[in-house]
């Protein structure tokens, strides 16, 4: 199938402003002054609905290597609760700036590039991925960016993320725009697919190959969504595990070959005491669970794999459950971060533990490249308007949110647009 390309935009009139409204478009290439983001204060963490606010402030500048991006729409993730929080650390203990912009996903134009930068140019039409490093040591050369000393998360360890009209990233962040997708359906996946491509794919000798059998954890989620999706792209099988009945549909559409409902089971958080009377319980349940995997799988077939972000909640039954020689591999803790379980499984098994952070740009590219060749469904579930941003993350802290992922409106004026000349049209109305 032929990749989406990026292609040209058409002359324009508009006036050169310092500040422009929210849906304005500026001449292109033109950096006003100021802009408008909802940016969060130290003094002001806690629940994003306080912790966020809208405030007039100054437009990036660009280092040689940088490009400055017109968000036209942008990603809902954790990473937005967890800044407002300020859990589980403060933004501002790393960038040390006044004031801190969230967001980690964003599809938008290249609006001015660094007098170093190559690939790209004002004009195209891009979605970026998080993870930002300086470049200058031996694993961003040859080995894994991931590992870098100065690796670092874009919108959470960086003061610029994506709600804002303009937002600054290094140009190796930037990756082609499907074009068959609206602004809001590009702005929602990058984050979650890119993490979930790294997890499933990214730690030899345990990357997925066809005919394994991997345990989702929140399978309708967004990570959970592409976790299964890109399962499927490999020949393997998915066993999404759910905590609402009315989630099992969305996920076996998505191509999970089972659903488990973990509310059938009480097994869950903190592991007992080993060798106690609750330990025996618990085993007893988790045990079943064990079973309702084998219900999928075939009697005696573990998993060869656990997805897993809930951390606390689930972590000691994923550890039991994982094949002997399997991975348990991690890259979030959304339901605590004290992870707990009984390490005889662990060492006798010789299963491994692995942590997982995002993705570098390759694997970014190649977890990309399906969206742009259509092999993937973005799973966007719900569009918030920009003045509804801390809303859209409430929803998220109190796992309110649909299953799939979420948007949110920056600069294109209303949902379904695919163009830059459908934004300015629109505008005009």
């Amino acid at each position: 199938m032929a990749l989406d390309t990026n292609g040209g935009i058409a002359p324009y009139e508009a006036p050169e402003k310092d500040l422009y409204e929210m849906g304005e478009m500026p001449p292109l290439g033109y950096v006003p002054k100021q802009m408008y983001a909802w940016a969060i204060r130290k003094e002001r963490h806690g629940e994003p609905d306080t912790a966020m606010q809208l405030e007039v402030v100054d437009t990036p500048t660009l280092d040689s290597q940088e490009v400055l991006v017109l968000v036209m729409a942008a990603g809902v993730n954790y990473n937005g609760v967890w800044a407002a929080l300020g859990t589980p650390v403060s933004p501002f203990d790393g960038h040390k700036q006044p004031y801190h912009i969230a967001g980690s996903d964003a599809a938008g134009i290249v609006w001015a590039v660094g007098d170093k930068v190559k690939r790209w140019k004002v004009g195209d039409e891009v979605v970026i991925h998080c993870n930002q490093d300086d470049g200058d040591d031996e694993e961003c050369n040859g080995g894994d960016p991931m590992f870098s000393p100065s690796q670092r998360i874009w919108g959470y360890e960086t003061p610029d993320g994506s709600f804002g009209q303009f937002t600054r990233v290094q140009a190796q962040q930037l990756m082609p725009r499907p074009k068959h997708l609206t602004w809001e359906e590009s702005a929602c996946y990058t984050l979650t697919l890119a993490t979930a491509y790294r997890m499933l794919f990214g730690h030899h000798p345990h990357d997925l190959k066809p005919g394994q059998n991997v345990l989702v954890w929140g399978a309708s989620g967004g990570l959970g969504s592409y976790a299964i999706q890109l399962i499927n792209t490999a020949g393997a099988n998915a066993i999404g595990v759910i905590s609402d009945e009315d989630k099992r549909e969305f996920v076996m559409e998505l191509g999970a070959k089972g659903v488990i409902n973990r509310k059938d089971f009480k097994c869950w958080g903190r592991l007992p005491t080993v060798n106690t009377p609750e330990y025996n319980e618990w085993l007893k349940e988790a045990r079943k669970f064990g079973k309702a995997i084998w219900d999928i799988t075939g009697k005696g077939v573990n998993v060869d794999m656990v997805f897993e972000h809930p951390g606390e909640a689930t972590f000691p039954v994923s550890s039991l459950v994982c094949k002997k020689g399997g991975m348990v591999v991690i890259c979030a803790g959304t339901s605590g971060f004290n992870c707990t379980f009984d390490v005889r499984y662990m060492w006798m098994h010789q299963k491994r533990l692995q942590g997982s952070h995002f993705a570098h740009l390759k694997q970014a590219a190649a977890a990309n490249r399906l969206m742009l060749e259509r092999r993937l469904d973005p799973c966007m579930s719900e569009v918030f308007d920009w003045e509804d941003l801390p809303q859209a993350h409430m929803k998220m802290l109190r796992n309110e949110h649909k299953p799939g992922n979420m948007s949110v409106l920056v600069q294109s004026p209303k949902t379904g647009l695919r163009t830059f000349e459908e934004v300015l049209e629109a505008g005009r109305g």
